[in-house]
């Protein structure tokens, strides 16, 4: 039987850096060992990150999106489930 460990990584709007605030992205990493900040993107890029949890031995096994309400619709943030085997 496969023991697994499991982290997220969310990647949300940063909505902080001027007038183009919803395009500037934070990228957080929870872990069992704690959360790391992973930097600020200027665009929505999480496949860079999504291949640094990879090289790490992470597999994605779930994505969760919010919305802003309101119009136009935004993406607020985006959470990656994911997890990886426990090896002895």
């Amino acid at each position: 039987m496969t023991a697994w460990e499991y982290a997220r990584l969310e990647y949300r709007s940063a909505g902080v850096l001027g007038n183009d605030k919803f395009m500037d992205w934070d990228a957080t990493f929870h872990y069992p060992g704690g959360s790391s900040r992973w930097g600020t993107d200027e665009r929505f890029d999480d496949l860079r990150h999504l291949n640094r949890a990879g090289a790490a031995g992470w597999q994605a096994y779930d994505r969760t999106t919010i919305f802003m309400h309101g119009e136009p619709h935004r993406l607020f943030a985006v959470t990656y489930s994911m997890r990886r085997a426990i090896t002895d």
